[in-house]
């Protein structure tokens, strides 16, 4: 049985708003500047400080909840961002950052999250927080993470959502993408990120 924690307005609405929104820019994934929130929490640092979005502002942020413990999605996602930053410009990589925001805080403490990062790169950093903490972002962007309930072992599972948030330098949310698109798509749209401060 798997307890969900859930303040979910559905993301298919959003996007449907979305789509009737601005439509300037030619992204790849969804648009969402108008409709999602921009980015704003207080988190705790894979180097185990407290930080809010004031940490992060001045480049392109792809935030993603996962764990470290995914079996697939989450590495298949970090793995997919990655291979999409090595492909901008060298240049433009250090102005591009990856937020993975673990939603098993029990398991996933600072340095757990620095080692299971620094696998994906230099532009991917670790946050998690308090149950608290974490409740209050998942459920201003709209998201959802849930426990299955622990083995002999006390090992359990983690359901999460696997949306990738994308906000500018300032950062307003712009796009939602997922980490199954190409990797050329993902690049495309991290570019225009990088323009649409």
């Amino acid at each position: 049985m798997i307890r969900v924690i859930s303040w979910v307005a559905p993301i298919l609405l959003a996007l449907m708003v979305a789509s009737c929104s601005n439509n300037d820019v030619a992204w790849k994934g969804s648009d969402i500047r108008g409709v999602m929130p921009d980015l704003s929490f207080e988190l705790i640092s894979e180097s185990g400080l407290d930080v809010n979005q004031e940490t992060f502002l001045g480049k392109a942020t792809l935030m993603f909840f996962g764990f470290t413990n995914c079996p697939d999605i989450c590495p298949g996602t970090l793995q997919g961002l990655a291979s999409a930053i090595e492909a901008l410009p060298e240049e433009r990589q250090d102005e591009v950052q990856v937020l993975f925001v673990s939603v098993d805080p029990s398991r996933d403490t600072p340095d757990r999250l620095k080692a299971y990062t620094d696998f994906f790169g230099p532009q991917v950093t670790g946050l998690t927080g308090t149950d608290d903490q974490l409740s209050a972002l998942v459920k201003r962007m709209r998201a959802t993470y849930g426990y299955g309930e622990a083995d002999e072992n006390g090992n359990y599972a983690v359901s999460h959502s696997s949306a990738i948030y994308g906000f500018n330098a300032d950062g307003e949310a712009q796009v939602l993408l997922r980490g199954n698109q190409p990797i050329s798509d993902l690049t495309h749209d991290i570019q225009l990120l990088l323009q649409a401060s």
